[in-house]
This record gives structure tokens, C-alpha cells and sequence, in this order.
């Protein structure tokens, strides 16, 4: 068996209080001037600003970049960098969801390797770490903040540049469920179903390991469980809890086992249309769990367990994720999203070339992308 590695943050906090507890270690580490990371609607929000202002009474300087689109832009990294080395920063912080966690590690790699986030597309490009950076999570579904993938749409091309990356894995996370009891219901339903699609995807990755298996399966039990209370009831904080905890575990399971083509074909809805990716990813799951159901039918029918269902099979796995999609109304299909079916042959063109789609369990064929695309249509 060749040597496999396990990639995650050297610290990681979590549970209510968590947010105090990283306001004391940065003032440990001596941290001087910080570049905040987020967007406008959440830098407006009573928690954001005490949180900054936390960060201030501990002595450090707060540069505020809160201009961070839902689908981060090259655009955005680089304005983000000027504000960086204009005001000589030490350190990045990200707060908030995937967006502005990938937005930071796109502005903390690029600070430390010179060039553009464009040259580090694909897999360990990189050469020095990035910037330190510490990501305070606000959803749960990305687990960006623990991750070392990064996301970044290049608007010329109309794509999802996918960043593979040990360099842009942050310090430290943060997963406080208090900053997230204030999440609406329908974005923690798409980051929830965001979550289950990274487990899932992880578990029937040909990269898939004993660790990554015992990760992924737990994450899809706890959000079968726990996702549609917390969609329901937001103030729900066990609910809150469990998720944070359930997208924390796919995340360890992606980050190491990577992911598959539901990933790989949801970032060309996303760049091309910009579209949101967790509503995407669970519009497309169950489409590409029946073309994997090919080769992959005993790992479906442990999720099919996971999940709650009574049967161990891959049909009852696929209709498990159908169920839950629908519990927290997800979009039925991506006509509904906006997409175009004249456009397909191109988004499945580039799906192929997305580095998620390498560890698919069954590699597919132009037509057959395409095939799933109108399967979930």
C-alpha cells in the first residue's frame, strides 16, 4: 500500500466559546496588524462587529477587506492583497462562510508567493506557506476553514479555478456555534447538503482511507440527524452543535480523500452562472451517486445506513439524499436554477478538466457528463 497523508490545521477550536478563547491566543502570538476577510451583510451583523472590536482591545490592528463576493473572484484576491501590503499586515482572518475562508487563502498564499492566484490552479503549486491565517467559521457545510483546497472563480474564463494546496490550510479554526445560530434557514440548508456531498463524495473516493471512511460516515449520520432541526429551529444550539461538529468531519474526509464529479461539475454551474455551490452540489448528488452506483454500490449502501434508511443498498442511498434535498427544499433541479441546457457540452467539457473529478470512483466520458447534467435536470 503506498504511503498516504492526512492533512488538518495544527489547532483547531471547537464549541460554544470559542471565539473568546481566539481572541486570547492571537494576543499570545503577537500578532500585530491583521487583515480581516469577510463580506459586507455579514461585517453588519452585531457579532461581527463585536468581534473586531474584541480584536482591537487585544491590541491588534483590524485592516477591514469586507468585499468578498458568494463566489470569490480573482478581482477579489487581489484587491484584498493590495489592502494587505498597503498596511503592512502579519497576519489574515477570515470570518464567515467558503467564500471569504477561500478568498483569504487565495490573498495569504499570493502575499507569500508573489504572481497571481491564477498560477496556482491544480495541485501543490505553491512553494513557500502562505501568510498565517486563522478562519472563523460562520456556516456549517464548506469546512473551508480547515481545508487545504481553495476556490476562486476566474472571470475571464467563466470557471472555478480549483486550488489543491497543503500551503493554504490555516493555523487555526474556529467553529463557535453561537456566530451561527443567526444563519437563515434556506443557506443552512445548502451548506448543510454542502457538508453531506463532501462526505459522501469522500466516502466512495478512490483516495478514500480507514481514517477518511470513519470521518465521512459519521458527518452523513449527524447531518441526516441533525440538519433539518437546525434548518427548522436555528436557535436550536445541540442542533447547531452537531453540524458544526458533522461538516468538521467531511471536511477532514474531503481534505484528504478529495472529492468526485459532483464537485467537479457544480464549479462550472457556479463560475458560469454563479450559482450558489452548496445548492449545486445537492442538486447534482444524487445524479451522480446513480452513475457511481456502477462501481461503487457496497460503499452507497453503508451511506444508505448512515443516512437512516431500513435498506443497505445503493438505490436506497440515493433516495435517502433525495428525501433529505427535499426536507430542507433544495431546488428540485438546475432548470430551476437558471441553468441553460444549450450550454451543457461546455460545462461538461470543463467538469472533466476539474482536479475534484480525478478521484471519482468511475471516470467518465464527455457524453456521459453530460448524460448526468440532464439527469438532474
Amino acid at each position: 500500500m503506498s504511503v498516504t497523508e492526512f492533512h488538518i490545521p495544527p489547532v483547531n477550536l471547537m464549541g460554544q466559546g470559542a471565539l473568546a478563547q481566539t481572541v486570547e491566543l492571537i494576543q499570545k502570538r503577537g500578532y500585530k496588524k491583521a487583515l480581516l476577510v469577510t463580506d459586507t451583510g455579514l461585517m453588519a451583523t452585531p457579532n461581527a462587529q463585536k468581534l473586531v472590536q474584541d480584536f482591537k482591545d487585544a491590541g491588534l490592528a483590524i485592516t477591514l477587506f469586507d468585499q468578498v463576493k458568494p463566489n470569490p473572484t480573482s478581482a477579489n484576491v487581489e484587491a484584498g492583497l493590495a489592502l494587505l501590503q498597503q498596511n503592512d499586515c502579519d497576519l489574515v482572518i477570515s470570518l464567515g462562510g467558503g467564500s471569504p475562508h477561500d478568498c483569504a487563502k487565495g490573498i495569504a498564499l499570493v502575499a507569500t508567493n508573489g504572481g497571481r492566484i491564477h498560477d496556482y490552479e491544480g495541485v501543490n503549486q505553491s512553494q513557500q506557506p502562505q501568510l498565517p491565517l486563522i478562519a472563523i467559521n460562520t456556516t456549517a457545510g464548506t469546512a473551508s476553514e480547515m481545508t487545504r483546497f481553495c476556490i476562486i472563480t476566474d472571470e475571464a474564463r467563466h470557471i472555478k479555478m480549483a486550488i489543491v494546496d497543503q500551503h493554504v490550510t490555516p493555523i487555526l479554526s474556529v467553529n463557535d456555534p453561537e456566530i451561527m445560530a443567526g444563519m437563515p434557514s434556506h443557506l443552512t440548508a445548502a451548506t448543510g447538503m454542502d457538508a453531506l456531498t463532501h462526505a459522501v463524495e469522500a466516502y466512495v473516493s478512490t483516495a478514500a482511507t480507514p481514517i477518511t471512511d470513519a470521518c465521512a460516515l459519521k458527518a452523513i449520520s449527524l447531518i441526516a440527524q441533525y440538519l433539518p432541526t437546525a434548518v427548522e429551529q436555528g436557535q436550536d444550539m445541540q442542533a447547531r452543535e452537531q453540524m458544526a461538529y458533522a461538516q468538521f468531519l467531511a471536511g477532514m474526509a474531503f481534505n484528504n480523500a478529495s472529492l468526485g464529479y459532483v464537485h467537479a461539475m457544480a464549479h462550472q454551474l457556479g463560475g458560469f452562472y454563479d450559482l450558489p455551490h452548496g445548492v449545486c452540489n445537492a442538486v447534482l448528488l444524487p445524479a451522480v451517486q446513480k452513475f457511481n452506483a456502477q462501481v461503487a454500490g457496497e460503499r452507497l449502501a453503508d451511506i444508505a445506513l448512515a443516512l437512516g434508511a431500513s435498506e443497505a443498498t445503493a438505490e436506497a442511498a440515493i433516495q435517502a439524499i433525495e428525501a433529505l434535498k427535499n426536507q430542507v427544499k433544495i431546488p428540485r433541479g438546475l432548470k430551476e436554477l437558471g441553468a441553460q441546457e444549450k450550454d451543457i457540452p461546455l460545462l461538461a467539457e470543463n467538469a472533466l478538466k476539474d482536479a475534484c473529478g480525478f478521484t471519482n470512483p468511475i471516470q467518465a466520458t464527455q457524453e456521459q457528463i453530460e448524460q448526468i447534467f440532464r439527469d438532474a435536470w
